[in-house]
């Protein structure tokens, strides 16, 4: 592309175009492009750059973002439903209020993100880094974070019901209310991380017991 300029009419003309069907922009540079609220479903952006971007309230449902550079990328309150990110870099990306439900985040970098109130349902975050993420009241149930990195992430107010934590880092993460009923916490290190009024109940903790109903102030 010539200029942004060029870029940003050549993306939307692809986009909008009733007889493109294809609408694949796998490895391309969409970087600081501003796509906000357009309908991108099932749109293949593997690989591309999109730094920067603005896909505030996109429809990306079952949108293919793998490997895609997505850092610093304005994402809130976009439907991502069902959407691959796997290995994806939203490194400082602002996903505040997005629905991630049914999303594949596999090995994804959420190192310092903002998914403040974000939907991260039945998610599929296996060693996904969220070091630093602000996860406050987002909704993680069923979630698999199994081997995910949550160290210093702040989940005050997160429902991470039935959500599988299996040697997960929780390293000095902040789970103030949360609720952590019958989430699987085997073997994950919570050293340092704060507990206060988080509900346990029925929870597998880190030495496999099992947790009974109450709130532990610590």
């Amino acid at each position: 592309m010539k200029n942004y300029a060029d870029k940003q009419e050549f993306v939307l003309s692809q986009i909008t175009n009733k007889y493109f069907q294809r609408r694949d922009f796998s490895g391309c540079d969409l970087s600081g492009i501003d796509l906000k609220g357009i309908d991108l479903s099932g749109v293949n952006f593997i690989g591309a750059d999109l730094r920067g971007a603005n896909l505030s309230g996109c429809v990306l449902t079952r949108a293919n973002l793998s490997g895609a550079n997505l850092m610093e990328a304005s994402l809130r309150e976009a439907n991502l439903y069902e959407a691959s990110l796997c290995e994806a870099n939203l490194i400082n990306a602002d996903l505040t209020r997005a629905n991630l439900c049914g999303s594949f985040l596999w090995r994804v970098k959420f190192t310092g993100s903002n998914l403040w109130g974000a939907s991260l349902c039945d998610v599929d975050l296996r060693e996904a880094d969220l070091s630093k993420a602000k996860l406050i009241e987002a909704s993680l149930i069923e979630a698999n974070l199994s081997f995910a990195n949550l160290a210093g992430a702040k989940l005050c107010g997160a429902k991470l019901l039935e959500a599988n934590l299996t040697q997960a880092n929780l390293t000095g993460a902040d789970l103030t209310w949360a609720n952590l009923t019958k989430a699987n916490l085997n073997k994950a290190n919570l050293w340092e991380a704060k507990l206060i009024y988080a509900k346990f109940r029925e929870t597998i903790m880190p030495d496999g017991t099992i947790k009974q109903p109450q709130i532990v102030i610590y």
